[in-house]
């Protein structure tokens, strides 16, 4: 009874049951698709178009297409059911694209200090057993070690190593437990590996644990986002779908276990010479991707299951590693602030600094910590799918398409990525976009889109022609359909103005409320460290303008550090030290709810309006 899908221009052909929706289908054929909403139909991304009769469309459908679209055959995927045989064409703006993935880089590299490294390798001669020796295996590696521990997989195969290795070989000790005995001298040859667990993008460094350096990067967008772009939708997905947790952690698992056979084949080292793994990523990641179910995350109080780092065997979770390798994940402040704002306060050395400092991971969920004298408090808020473009009517990833950068003079200048013809813009061309129009006094501070007969009189006629009359109010064109790679203009509208203000608003009240929680105001922050992808996109002036970064601190004090997320895993994979700090550090931090906050309430409804920033 199954029914073959077609999807063009691959040629892809895959046979699903009877009402699967279109995006199942397509993702069993290796396309994955753009479903920011976690395929509700309610923000219309992932647009396909259906060959030869299409669907009857459903409601969501027809708020979300227009008549013509609908009347070409243009569907969304996630609410279409598949009744028939279809040949489907899915667009460049449908798919779910690399996008641009920040990796690692050597600004917070530490070297490998003696007897620091979680993973020791020791080469050895042991005395071999005779009619006058009877001393048992492990003891034998006792002596020659000293203690340590083991466990019974161990001992299944040691017998045999040591025998086949004619009891010459290499000892290997993750976190003090023997794991494996290798024949001839190979302690020289130990890897381990940083994983950066976002809700967007997944990252991995292959380490070399002799010199310290990074070997590699592999870095894919995580397949969890066909659920949905932000962690609420997939809590929603493992307490809604009885299979919902088993989905969202295979698709993660299938993914790590990718790139590590990537890292391998590029790199020509062997899994068996992986021993360990550390994971940084937040809550709700750090959770799914060890099957533990983040429910309790997606009702008040959000109650996490685990604040300490834990520690088991890769097996646990078919980390295609050593068979007997080791797994750490970080340690998480609270709610949901995890493991990678505990990676980004380690490599910055923020809990040991004097001054006041902000660190602000600017990702999916977006994280904020503020210290002074040694004191932390930490929060998150949900600007970041915003700012990403996830609710704009033409936001996208930073991906192949997406315009990242925008001027306005006599007429709107832009700049894509790939060199191609636009699709949608990505967030740091929204903030560009947004900062610009509030300096013309296109956008005025309310949030309001001033009308064209309405623009003061010094406005270009070009830019004055971009303010049309949109179906639900003002738009600005920020590119013309016969400029796009869809043929239709691209715009900014008013409802895209008011859900990033919701966006920023988040942010900005969040950073105020940890502030006056150590009675601090923006200009005492000494130090302002910008993390995450997004972060080092972004262009200071227009993020302080919009009101994104605060506009009382010089642009000066900004220190805008990447994947401090994958540079904590790193250093965590090299130091048994930085394990223990990164466990202090937990301890000490202080989590806020913002939402049970009341300045946190009284400062976000003041942070709705954009700054009246003239200078700016």
């Amino acid at each position: 009874m199954s029914i073959e899908v077609i999807f063009q221009p691959e040629g892809r052909r895959v046979k699903v049951d009877p009402g699967t929706k279109l995006s199942r289908a397509a993702a069993m054929a290796g396309i994955p698709l753009e479903l920011p909403c976690g395929g509700q139909g309610s923000c219309g991304k992932c647009r396909v178009r259906i060959v030869g009769e299409a669907p009857e469309p459903v409601a969501s459908e027809r708020r979300a297409l227009s008549d013509a679209e609908m009347g070409e055959g243009v569907r969304l995927a996630c609410q279409t059911a598949v009744d028939r045989r279809m040949t489907v064409e899915v667009p460049t703006s449908s798919r779910s694209g690399a996008g641009q993935i920040l990796g690692g880089s050597d600004r917070f590299d530490q070297a490998v200090e003696q007897g620091d490294c979680p993973v020791r390798k020791v080469y050895v001669e042991l005395p071999r057993p005779g009619m006058d020796d009877h001393t048992p295996d492990l003891d034998r590696l006792h002596a020659a070690l000293g203690p340590f521990e083991t466990s019974l997989p161990t001992l299944r195969v040691l017998p045999k190593r040591l025998r086949d290795a004619e009891f010459q070989g290499t000892a290997v000790l993750v976190e003090g437990r023997l794991i494996d005995f290798e024949a001839g001298d190979t302690s020289e040859e130990a890897y381990g590996l940083a994983f950066d667990i976002g809700s967007t993008t997944l990252v991995c460094a292959l380490v070399d644990l002799v010199s310290g350096k990074d070997v590699a990067h592999a870095s894919r967008i995580n397949p969890q986002t066909r659920f949905g772009d932000d962690v609420i939708s997939r809590i929603q997905h493992c307490r809604e779908q009885d299979q919902g947790l088993s989905e969202l952690h295979e698709a993660v698992i299938e993914a790590t276990n990718q790139m590590i056979a990537e890292l391998c084949e590029e790199e020509d080292v062997s899994r068996d010479r992986i021993y360990d793994a550390v994971f940084a990523g937040n809550t709700t990641m750090l959770q799914i991707i060890t099957g533990i179910t983040p429910a309790s995350l997606g009702e008040v109080p959000f109650v996490t299951t685990f604040r300490q780092g834990f520690h088991f065997d890769a097996s646990c979770i078919r980390l295609d590693i050593h068979p007997r390798g080791r797994c750490m994940v970080l340690p998480v402040i609270g709610g949901f602030v995890g493991g990678d704002t505990i990676a980004g306060i380690l490599v910055t050395g923020l809990a040991e600094r004097a001054d006041p400092v902000l660190l602000f991971d600017i990702g999916t969920n977006g994280e904020m910590v503020v210290n002074r004298d040694g004191e932390m408090v930490a929060a998150s808020c949900a600007a970041g799918p915003g700012l990403e473009g996830a609710t704009m009517t033409h936001g996208m990833r930073a991906t192949a398409g997406a315009i990242e950068e925008i001027r306005i003079e006599e007429d709107v200048t832009y700049k894509v990525i790939g060199g191609v013809k636009p699709v949608g813009f990505c967030g740091s061309g929204l903030i560009d976009l947004v900062a610009e129009l509030l300096r013309h006094e296109i956008l005025m501070w309310q949030g309001m889109i001033t009308p064209a007969d309405a623009l003061p009189e010094s406005t270009p006629k070009r830019i004055r022609d971009r303010v049309v009359s949109g179906s639900k109010g003002a738009e600005f064109v920020v590119a013309w359909g016969e400029e796009t790679a869809t043929g239709n203009p691209i715009t900014l509208t008013q409802h895209d103005v008011r859900a990033l203000q919701f966006a920023v608003a988040a942010a900005r009240s969040g950073i105020s409320t940890l502030l006056k929680r150590l009675e601090m105001t923006h200009a005492d922050l000494e130090r302002v460290y910008v993390a995450g992808a997004f972060g080092n996109y972004i262009r200071v002036r227009n993020a302080q303008r919009m009101g994104l970064l605060p506009s009382e601190i010089d642009a000066s004090r900004f220190d805008f550090i990447g994947n401090a997320s994958l540079a904590g895993a790193r250093r965590l994979v090299l130091s048994n030290r930085a394990r223990a700090e990164s466990e202090r550090i937990a301890q000490r931090a202080r989590h806020v709810e913002l939402a049970r906050d009341p300045d946190f309430q009284n400062a976000y409804v003041e942070a709705m309006f954009f700054p009246m920033a003239p200078d700016l």
